[in-house]
């Protein structure tokens, strides 16, 4: 008996070591992010003039120079005021930055060590105690640098040294006899309009602005690096192939990459949480591993999977993988990822009216709802969790299942992705090309884009909200259709036709193969819009479409009505933002639209933007009184002209099965087309989106004379409900009244009524009277349009005797408003007192009470003196 415990001791002892030794030898990760400093190259041509610049200061890491500067005091606020021509010395200068950190000796006694760079911007040369270790070119891959050997226990120098992109390209640009088209030039002399240089480096495109937000061409470690270190086993990667996936089964496979040192026999295990936190063993095998790389997979199946589906659809369950090895050695290694089990398809049926454009989840059809996403600041280090939070949760909130992260920025982080797994919202990715013409044609170029294309397309696959990766935006449409083609080919054919060689080898193959190859099952499209290289590319009848005669086409609002597409990635109309946000960067002088801070802040032609929107404004809303009502009337026809498109959307699928409005963030304070603007503030737009993406909604659309009316329904399942038709006078006099009972087809837009101007007025006024019509379910209101016979302008609309009662009411506070007579575009606001409201932008029948919640730390007193209700008012001209 003595024995045998004695033996169990030995063992248990063993073991226990064993473990420790896997437990200490498993990859450690440190990150170095303290104790940077940067400075401006001291022998920079522009140091003379910035000599404050080229001494050392402390630094933020990950950050940007541009940010640095601004908090050592070295400049301005960019965003405050128009500063931007005088900061644009900074993306022609040369930046250093350094740091000293330590190391154990449990570190130096690993056989390997590595740096890793998540984001380097852009040209930037890595040196470790004065060993140059690495020249990156490309903003948007991970750099991984073995540094064994040149540590040490004490003081390593980390120093890394920033070129300008627009110093490093311009000469080989300028040296082309023949030029590839670019973005957009710059107006302040950095770089000459001739030889724009943004589409030869892999940085991201909006730094060298765009028409929505400003020129700062930055630099910097604009992502967390680290230091790991390992001994015998690593796994470098882990994925979760979804071979087949349906409410039955889902039939998996755990691919990894694995780092050995040596050649061993090893234990590999598969374990998921399910989506209550269960942990499950998956599957366990004995592995043979031989010296360097090593790819193994084991299969996994999983019986009635808890599906992931879009916001709307079902519930967002995901799942949780482990991975563990442990080889015989003692050497042992773990990696995780998080993902959704869901199918995924872009179905792209020949139909009567063309070819279709559909995401296909888990086999249901989604009309894809939702709008195009800019990044959220021109210095993306500083975009917190908070930021992304509120965004995504924002467009959640609006009824949105579907972002298009466009391809002028970057590559979001692994939080925005985590976030839109939660929400579900399903994301439509570009590659990072925003715009001009790429130089395919270049091998080295080519080869650099396919390394930051595989290490993106890895990182991110395992999230389920991933719909589609695309190539670009605009460039094919550009070539083809923008002139910029017919241009080169008249001035050097044998170029044109290398050009879009490159072209389509670069986003029809090359992008396409890595796609297949690593996206999990994900679908492809070469650019947006077009037809995936297949004849036209901008085409109402095939593939997806960027619709622009309206807006930047000076169409009339009711030119959206004419345009039917399979699915609409693109449309908009600007707005400023609220007064508070133009407040952080305007001082009251400055509140006039050609004023100078304003201009700058309007980044459309070049701050002449406002001119456009005035055409707008005064062609259905009438002359602004001042300023305030200029912003305030820029925002109503926004949200108005939106609607409008996009309820036209809806109601044309299954023609049509997708509108994403451009645009749903801003990356600074100023006019834009978002509809939440740099603080997270929502615009009317948003509001209004929230009413016209909702799962049920009628569309009610008047064109030349008519009104059709389509019931809208996102539920798989039929749904009965109520349809009201009133006529009223804008002081409530009811002219007609009918309703009926209706059922809404599942995922289908339903006729409901299509009648003539003379139908619904029956010799009414036109200008003093509005159609209503109101959809309901089981007695409750779900879904109501307006219809309005004249233009916003030439309506007789009276004083709607607008009254607003404010009070404390469970924590937060109730505002009750009433209307006497019609009240349209009510817009509640609380000036620089920081308050949100449940609901606005609401139009009140006469007679009609609704309440909302406001929440606030401001108390009732405060509200009350700041609080301005804003409404349409006659004789606007």
């Amino acid at each position: 008996m003595h024995a045998w415990r004695h033996s169990l001791r030995i063992w248990l002892a063993v073991f226990a070591m064993a473990w420790t030794a896997a437990a200490t030898a498993s990859p450690v990760s440190r990150a170095l992010d303290s104790g940077w400093q940067f400075r401006l190259s001291p022998n920079d041509t522009v140091a003379a003039a910035h000599a404050k610049a080229a001494e050392w200061h402390p630094a933020r890491v990950p950050g940007s120079v541009h940010t640095d500067l601004l908090a050592n005091g070295l400049i301005a606020d960019p965003y405050a005021g128009a500063p931007e021509a005088g900061l644009q010395w900074i993306g022609l200068a040369e930046w250093e930055y350094r740091t000293e950190f330590d190391v154990d000796q449990a570190t130096l006694g690993r056989k390997h060590a590595e740096l890793v760079f998540e984001g380097l911007d852009t040209f930037a040369d890595v040196h470790l105690n004065g060993k140059k270790l690495l020249s990156a070119d490309n903003s948007h891959r991970t750099w991984r640098i073995p540094v064994q050997g040149v540590l040490s226990a004490r003081g390593n120098e980390l120093r890394v040294v920033f070129h300008s992109p627009i110093r490093r390209l311009l000469p080989r640009v300028q040296a082309m006899p023949h030029k590839i088209a670019g973005n957009y030039p710059s107006p302040y002399g950095d770089e000459p309009k001739d030889a724009m240089t943004a589409n030869f480096a892999r940085k991201p495109g909006y730094h060298y602005g765009w028409d929505w937000g400003p020129r700062y061409v930055t630099a910097g470690i604009w992502r967390p690096l680290r230091l790991e270190s390992w001994d015998g086993l690593r796994i470098d990667e882990l994925h979760i192939r979804q071979s087949h996936v349906d409410s039955e089964r889902a039939e998996l496979s755990a691919e990894l990459r694995i780092q050995a040192d040596s050649a061993q026999e090893a234990t590999l295990e598969i374990e998921y949480l399910d989506p209550d936190g269960k942990t499950i063993s998956a599957a366990k095998q004995r592995v043979t591993l031989a010296p360097g790389s090593n790819r193994t997979s084991l299969p996994v199946s999983i019986e009635r999977p808890r599906r992931w589906y879009p916001a709307g659809y079902g519930e967002q369950a995901l799942y949780r993988f482990t991975a563990r090895i442990v080889g015989a050695d003692g050497s042992a290694a773990q990696s995780g990822r998080r993902t959704g089990l869901r199918s995924i398809e872009l179905r792209r049926d020949k139909d009567r009216w063309g070819r279709g454009f559909a995401f296909v989840v888990n086999g249901i059809p989604i009309f894809a709802k939702g709008a195009n996403a800019i990044p959220l600041d021109a210095f993306p280090a500083r975009v917190t969790q908070a930021q992304l939070r509120r965004v995504l949760e924002s467009a959640r909130d609006a009824n949105m299942n579907m972002i298009r992260n466009w391809g002028g920025g970057y590559y979001e982080s692994d939080a925005f992705f985590d976030l839109a797994d939660e929400l579900g919202l399903l994301v439509w990715q570009d590659f990072m090309f925003g715009g001009g013409m790429q130089p395919g044609y270049d091998a080295a170029f080519r080869a650099n884009v396919r390394a930051e294309a595989r290490d993106q397309v890895r990182r991110l696959r395992h999230h389920p909200s991933i719909a589609l990766w695309c190539g670009n935006n605009e460039e094919e449409t550009a070539w083809k259709d923008w002139g910029q083609g017919k241009k080169l080919t008249a001035e050097a054919p044998a170029f044109a036709r290398k050009v879009w060689d490159g072209y389509v080898q670069l986003f029809g193959n090359d992008l396409r193969e890595i796609v297949a190859e690593e996206g999990g099952g994900v679908p492809y499209w070469s650019s947006s819009p077009s037809n995936d290289l297949d004849g036209r590319s901008n085409d109402s009848d095939h593939g997806d479409k960027h619709y622009w005669g309206v807006w930047a086409g000076s169409e009339p609002l009711e030119n959206y009505l004419d345009e039917t597409p399979r699915f609409m990635s693109e449309y908009g109309l600007q707005a400023w933002p609220s007064m508070a946000t133009i407040r952080s960067f305007a001082q009251p002088s400055d509140l006039r639209i050609d004023a100078p801070v304003v201009r700058a802040h309007q980044k459309f032609l070049a701050g002449d933007g406002n001119q456009r929107l005035l055409h707008y404004i005064r062609a259905g809303y009438g002359e602004p009184r001042d300023f305030e009502d200029f912003v305030y009337l820029s925002q109503v026809m926004q949200a108005e002209g939106i609607e409008l498109a996009a309820l036209h959307h809806r109601a044309s699928r299954p023609r049509t099965m997708g509108s994403l409005y451009w645009q749903l963030n801003d990356v600074w304070p100023g006019a834009s087309w978002s509809s939440i603007d740099y603080y997270g503030r929502w615009k009317p737009l948003h509001f209004h989106a929230r009413r016209f993406y909702a799962d049920l909604a009628v569309a009610a659309l008047r064109h030349r004379g008519r009104t059709a009316v389509m019931l809208v329904s996102d539920k798989t399942e039929p749904v009965d409900a109520q349809l009201r038709i009133r006529v009223l006078d804008v002081d409530g006099k009811t002219h007609r009244d009918e309703h009926r009972t209706v059922v809404l087809a599942p995922l289908a837009a339903t006729p409901a009524g299509d009648y003539a101007d003379a139908d619904l007025l029956q010799g009414a006024d036109p200008k003093r009277t509005v159609a209503v019509f109101e959809l309901s379910v089981n007695g409750a209101p779900v879904s109501r349009r307006l219809v309005y016979f004249e233009a916003a302008k030439s309506l007789d609309l009276p004083d709607p005797g607008l009254r607003a009662t404010l009070r404390r009411d469970d924590g937060e506070y109730r505002l009750e408003l009433r209307a006497l007579a019609l009240a349209r575009a009510v817009w509640v606001e609380f000036g620089d007192t920081d308050a949100e409201v449940s609901d606005n932008a609401l139009t009140l029948l006469p007679g009609e009470t609704v309440a909302l919640r406001v929440r606030s730390k401001a108390g009732a007193e405060e509200l009350r003196r700041s609080m301005k209700l804003r409404w349409l008012r006659p004789q606007q001209r």
